[in-house]
């Protein structure tokens, strides 16, 4: 892995020196821009308006436009001083649950493992947040930008989440079209909790993958080949008016399929379970006895 950062955590007086290596990998497909005549791939050039050349990296700074057309400009080291790069510590300032922190703060996630002579402590920072189940909240900065971080235990691994600050999350109230007090019909809040139930399984990453890549990934390959390839418009979703329909539709599509094991053999009838129970209570059916059929009498009768 390729180090992105170098340096260390510290609570109290305790100093872990530490590596940073990214944990997460972008598998986005790239793409170039092509110039259709002549299927030349396009650049992307730096160029000054007002002296009319392309410009250095060397010879680009950095600015804020305070007005339109004015700007204060900066340089590097000045930037990294007051963003606290050059310190090159995470200073942990709380311990928390992470069950508090709500998962839209979360950006990215950084390994960190110990550096020169840090194994120790890296190890002692490390046990002591699995004893407690805390986690440390800090505040780091990577490449001139500056976060809160999470750093907790993942797999015998310090990790650091970067976070965002309150003050970058929008608000819900933001938030256009949002429904309002209205109340939930009980029967298709019946049927959404059923639906919910059965679509409930343990979490497994594995099972999830990239749709759309592995198909980009087909049809590039067949294009190389020099395939020619057509993909078929999909049919538009037309809306689902009637709620109820589309709830039951949808328990009865994931219900489990039963095997066939051979001819029908005569069963006692089976009990009533809650599901079935609430299905027919949602359904409107009513739920009765079974009268009770008088027996005819076997008794022959007197002769007369």
């Amino acid at each position: 892995m390729h180090t992105v950062w170098k340096g260390a955590i510290s609570f109290g007086l305790v100093h872990v020196p530490v590596k940073m290596f990214s944990a997460t990998e972008d598998k986005d497909i790239s793409m170039r821009y092509i110039h259709k005549e002549c299927g030349s791939p396009l650049s992307y050039v730096r160029k000054c308006p007002v002296c009319d050349k392309e410009v250095e990296w060397e010879e680009i700074g950095k600015g804020y436009e305070y007005e339109k057309g004015k700007f204060v400009m900066f340089d590097k080291e000045e930037l990294e001083q007051i963003s606290g790069q050059a310190d090159k510590n995470i200073v942990i300032l709380d311990f928390v649950d992470l069950q508090e922190i709500d998962p839209i703060y979360f950006q990215k996630t950084y390994y960190l493992s110990p550096d020169q002579a840090g194994s120790n402590a890296y190890k002692l920072l490390m046990n002591a947040m699995k004893d407690t189940g805390k986690i440390g909240i800090a505040q780091i900065s990577i490449r001139s930008k500056s976060s809160l971080a999470a750093i907790r235990v993942l797999d015998e691994c310090l990790a650091v989440e970067t976070m965002f600050y309150p003050d970058e999350i929008r608000p819900v109230s933001q938030v256009p079209n949002l429904p309002g007090q209205e109340e939930v019909k009980e029967k298709e809040l019946t049927m959404a909790k059923m639906l919910i139930e059965q679509l409930s399984t343990p979490f497994d990453a594995a099972k999830y993958t990239d749709q759309y890549r592995e198909r980009l990934l087909d049809l590039i390959q067949h294009k190389v080949a020099g395939e020619e390839i057509r993909i078929a418009p999909s049919q538009p979703q037309t809306n689902v008016v009637d709620l109820m329909a589309a709830l039951q539709a949808s328990i009865e599509a994931v219900k489990p399929v039963v095997a066939d094991t051979g001819p029908a053999v005569k069963k006692r009838p089976a009990r009533k379970t809650a599901a079935t129970t609430a299905q027919q209570a949602v359904a409107g059916d009513a739920i009765s006895p079974t009268p009770i059929k008088k027996k005819r009498s076997t008794a022959k009768r007197k002769e007369t």
